[in-house]
């Protein structure tokens, strides 16, 4: 792609390049974004908890919960699911993750009666959120000025107290734990910077769920820091069955920490 030897040779490694470029956008519009529909959702299937157990966890958010890019399909609730059973602790497991959803369609599903019926009956409730609103489908790539990426941040914020204010109306005793991002861009080109905003992201989230009582927020930046790629899906954003272990293994020891799964 790089041999300049012949006109013909360059000629044609850029439109291979410009081929990549395009796909990379759709791809990222894609996986991040979704299909752009609303987020209304029929009641969950839920998988029943073991028997002599009533302990009940809820998973909320967005295609990070839902297990997307996981070729299991259960993704860190699911693997999170596994690890409390070996370790004894029974709770059904509902996950009403949906791909592409941002903050502010979270807050429209959390108005929807079946919804906060579910959240209500949560001892523990799982939360991934703020990708969507970073990353913007591949546009935030293009401007990662500060002044932008305050914006991002201020507007997301603000949602994030409204749905951390919402879960707490419905449930004022279930614990929150809420995923921070990681920077599934950081082995490109322009990673440092990827990497800072991620960084700065995941300070203003922790700021914000802080004002909060039992709500806990559960780092993963680090998780993916480095040999990021083995653990991220193919399309090089969402993390891999690797990846999603990782997660939930991490949920698991402070769920310990915190007392144990119900």
């Amino acid at each position: 792609m790089h041999s300049k030897k012949v006109r013909y040779m360059t000629a044609f490694a850029a439109v291979i390049c410009l081929a990549w470029l395009v796909g990379f956008g759709w791809t990222v519009k894609d996986y991040l974004i979704g299909s752009g529909r609303g987020v209304s959702l029929a009641a969950p299937a839920e998988q029943p908890a073991p028997e002599g157990q009533a302990g009940k966890v809820v998973a909320l958010g967005d295609s990070l919960t839902r297990g997307t890019g996981d070729d299991e399909g259960k993704g860190y609730a699911g693997y999170l699911a596994d690890e409390l059973k070996e370790e004894g602790f029974r709770a059904s497991m509902v996950n009403l993750g949906i791909k592409g959803l941002t903050s502010a369609g979270l807050l429209e599903q959390l108005g929807q009666k079946e919804i906060a019926r579910q959240v209500g009956q949560a001892d523990i409730v799982l939360l991934t959120i703020g990708g969507n609103d970073l990353f913007l489908g591949g546009q935030t790539l293009s401007d990662l000025s500060a002044a932008s990426l305050a914006k991002l941040e201020d507007a997301f914020a603000a949602n994030l107290a409204s749905i951390l204010e919402t879960i707490r109306s419905a449930n004022p005793a279930a614990t929150v734990y809420l995923l921070g991002l990681y920077d599934p861009f950081r082995e490109l080109e322009d990673g440092a910077e990827t990497s800072r905003a991620v960084r700065s992201w995941n300070a203003r989230t922790m700021e914000t769920i802080s004002a909060y009582d039992d709500m806990v927020f559960v780092p993963t930046y680090d998780l993916f820091q480095r040999n990021t790629a083995d653990y991220l899906f193919t399309d090089r954003f969402h993390p891999n069955g690797r990846g999603y272990r990782l997660m939930a293994g991490r949920l698991a020891a402070l769920i310990a920490e915190e007392g144990g799964a119900p």
